[in-house]
């Protein structure tokens, strides 16, 4: 419980200029009386009808806020803050003058602003905002205005369903091949359309720092709102019928049109829809050009499989004509990401999802002509892995000065070592690289924010210390503290934490977190351990076998981590690799149950070997895809004591559409769905296993049903299992109560069917 109840490290916002940062503090667990709120599923969305919000696992609330100037290290407070404070949506204007939140009432979301120089933040309308879906608030590009989706002031009361019928719920498909994955919360009748229609219908305003609001456009269902880096237009996106139920609203068909800056219509882009695999054929993905006035991005698919390509597009103010094709990716390629430079560079990048590489080119933003080709690389091999490129605050790549494309990136840092992240600069043309900064034992380090002006701020933390933010003065690495964070945990001072690596039979090296328990010495003899993984598909042995994670890095406790139990007694190996790899034309799936079979028994000899891990009395669990795992190494191995399943999903012919990494149907390989099914072989989980879910679980494919079939099928066999349906939670669990009780049957399992396991008599 204390462990539970600890409070959150802070963590920090900084403006776009790095002068100013926001050190904001998430609540804890929220109390069920929280939880239990009603909640409305639209569309594949979850509601909170009693403030028009999103209800999410993950919900982005802070609680506190204070704000520290970076120079000189003080701490400022802000007056005139909420007085119950439940923030999100924090958003810095380019300036660092201001920054604009909402603050989430039980009845309503409030539009604020906070004046940095002034120390004051004020609520800038009585309106109430639309959180439920799109973009609720962005800062206009002068910095002054905010562009917010509101609550039509006109809407009135909610819709009151008539209970008669007004005829069947009719649907049909005409000769289309539309595949999609199992989702939860999806339109189911007339009624549910309205009242989609009622919850997430926004009004744009344009509110300014007195609270002078200008209505922008006209009422709609808001996809996404950007506007033009001048600030002449806008780019939207809206959701039209009709409506589907079968997909989430995500995949509507929608319309993308542009308006000026007052809302007024200007030019219709393209009506789409997203599909199952995102490669519809027509216009999609429309952007700005970051580095242009007013250009739009959009691109096409042409042809399939592996003679599909992908062809990029622009369209200049005043948008008239059709748009010029600057680029079209090589056959069987799609393109990935595009990040825009200046007038002479833009970085291009196109892949194979199948073959798992990626390739990366410098090309002429005006005509799209190849400066630069990178060589192609494999997306899966996270030791050659550049890392991410450097922005500006606009959008465009952080360049050096000069007349080449040298650029900065930052990137993770995977290595036979552990992940060390580090800052580089990177000459595109001479393919020269320069390591600014890298992270050093005994400390994890990872560059957070980087202008090219002479400093580099980075986190910090150690095994036993959680992160803190520090700058570093790129030339004399002269170095100011911004943040003492202690220890959160102090009850587990003194607990072991070591990267393992170890060999599998066929030679894939493996990685694991070992944590042992204050005190323990390898005289007291070999303790029970509860193993902790999520698998992970490869196509490379090469990449399976890189090792993951670092020592040096601060465990910060949740909802889903297994090291609560390291202060009962128990070796924790977290994190343990269960890769799946499928080389050449094999897939990874076609042997899963084998290869988590040949992880775990390399996994238990080892440490096993190490003497500190009796191999009796090892427990097996996971969330997810983890719980997945879980149920297969009862069913197919001797291996395990005991197993914990939280939020699985067991019968694969419930996702017959695909699920993790797996592009067949079950029409194509029915034999492996059936083989992948742990509910299958439910007659062969003997080994004690508790399944727990949440009852309102609306991830894609992990509906609870899939926990309740696997129960009754193991009960109705004589196997030991229990399940426990938490009350009014997701795909991961929010309350308190709920954590701490699913914590309770977790302790109880590995006390009962592991520590204390029956050994069988000879």
């Amino acid at each position: 419980m204390e462990l539970v109840d600890a409070p959150e490290t802070p963590i920090a916002i900084f403006s776009k200029n790095g002068g100013m940062m926001l050190l904001v503090q998430a609540p804890g667990y929220a109390p069920i009386k929280q939880v239990a709120q009603p909640i409305l599923g639209i569309a594949g969305i979850k509601v909170n009808p009693a403030n028009n919000s999103t209800e999410a696992e993950v919900s982005g609330v802070y609680q506190d806020l204070v704000l520290k100037d970076v120079k000189t290290g003080k701490e400022m407070k802000i007056t005139g803050m909420p007085k119950d404070m439940r923030i999100t949506n924090i958003s810095w204007n380019d300036a660092g003058t201001h920054f604009a939140f909402s603050n989430n009432t039980y009845t309503g979301v409030e539009l604020w602003v906070a004046d940095v120089v002034g120390l004051k933040a004020t609520r800038l309308t009585n309106g109430l905002l639309n959180d439920a879906y799109g973009e609720t608030l962005q800062w206009a590009p002068d910095g002054k205005h905010i562009l917010a989706q509101f609550i039509p002031a006109t809407r009135g009361a909610k819709p009151v369903q008539d209970i008669v019928p007004t005829g069947p719920i009719i649907q049909e498909n005409l000769g289309v091949v539309t595949p999609s994955r199992t989702y939860q919360y999806l339109l189911q009748n007339e009624y549910d359309e309205v009242l989609m229609d009622y919850y997430l219908t926004s009004q744009l305003q344009l509110v300014d720092f007195n609270g002078q609001a200008t209505k922008v456009g006209t009422p709609a269902i808001y996809r996404s709102t950007k506007y033009s880096p001048d600030g002449n237009y806008l780019m939207v996106q809206t959701v039209k019928r009709p409506y589907s139920y079968l997909v989430p609203i995500n995949s509507f068909p929608f319309q993308t049109a542009v308006l000026d800056a007052s809302g007024n219509f200007v030019k219709e882009l393209a009506m789409s829809a997203t599909g199952f695999d995102g490669a519809t054929g027509g216009q999609r993905g429309h952007s700005w050009r970051s580095d242009a006035a007013a250009t739009i991005v959009w691109t096409e698919t042409e042809g399939k499989g592996n003679t599909e390509r992908t062809s990029l597009y622009t369209l200049k103010a005043p948008f008239t004509g059709t748009g010029t094709k600057i680029f079209t990716s090589s056959e069987g390629q799609r393109l990935g990401n595009v990040q825009w430079g200046n007038e002479k560079y833009a970085i291009i990048s196109e892949n194979n999802r199948k073959e798992r590489t990626e390739k990366m080119m410098v090309i002429n933003p005006e005509t799209g002509a190849i400066i630069k080709e990178m060589e192609k690389r494999s997306s899966e091999n996270t030791y050659t892995d550049p890392g991410r490129f450097v922005q500006n605050a606009n959008g465009t790549i952080l360049f050096d000065k000069g007349n080449q494309p040298v650029v900065f990136t930052i990137g993770p840092g995977a290595s036979p070592l552990g992940d060390r992240p580090f800052l580089m600069k990177w000459n595109l043309m001479t393919n020269k690289q320069d390591t600014l900064f890298k992270s050093k034992a005994p400390y994890f380090e990872s560059p957070v924010f980087f202008n090219n002006n002479g400093s580099i701020y980075i986190s910090r933390e150690t095994a036993s210390i959680p992160a803190n933010y520090v700058v570093i003065n790129a030339k004399t690495r002269k170095e100011q503290v911004l943040t003492n964070f202690g220890d959160p945990y102090p009850s587990l001072q003194g607990v072991e934490k070591t990267l393992l690596s170890y060999p599998r039979k066929d030679g894939i090296k493996l990685s694991a977190v070992l944590y042992l328990p204050k005190g323990y010495k390898k005289e007291d003899g070999p303790l029970p351990a509860l193993v902790w993984a999520y698998p992970r598909e490869f196509k490379t042995a090469e990449a399976a076998g890189q090792v993951k994670g670092s020592p040096y890095r601060f465990t910060r406790l949740a909802f889903r981590s297994p090291v609560y139990w390291v202060t009962r007694g128990y070796a924790i190996l977290d994190q343990a690799d269960m890769p799946i790899v499928g080389e050449g034309k094999t897939e990874p799936n076609d042997t899963f149950i084998e290869q988590i079979t040949l992880n775990a028994e390399a996994l238990i000899d080892y440490v096993a070997g190490m003497g500190v891990v009796d191999r009796n009395r090892v427990g097996v669990g996971g969330h997810s895809y983890g719980a997945f795992m879980t149920a297969h190494l009862l069913a197919h191995t001797k291996l395990f004591a005991a197993g914990i399943a939280r939020s699985g999903a067991y019968n694969r012919t419930l996702t017959p559409f695909g699920f993790q990494g797996e592009t067949r149907t079950y029409w194509q390989a029915p034999e492996l769905y059936n083989k992948m099914s742990p509910f299958i072989y439910a007659d062969k989980i003997k080994l004690p296993l508790l399944l727990t879910h949440g009852s309102i679980d609306d991830n894609s494919g992990t509906f609870p049903i899939q926990s309740e079939r696997l129960y009754s099928a193991i009960k109705g066999h004589g196997g030991t299992v229990r399940l426990v349906m938490l009350p009014n939670e997701f795909h991961g669990y929010r309350s308190r109560e709920s954590v701490l009780h699913t914590f309770w049957e977790q302790d109880r399992w590995l006390e009962k069917y592991v520590k204390n396991k029956k050994t069988e008599s000879k």
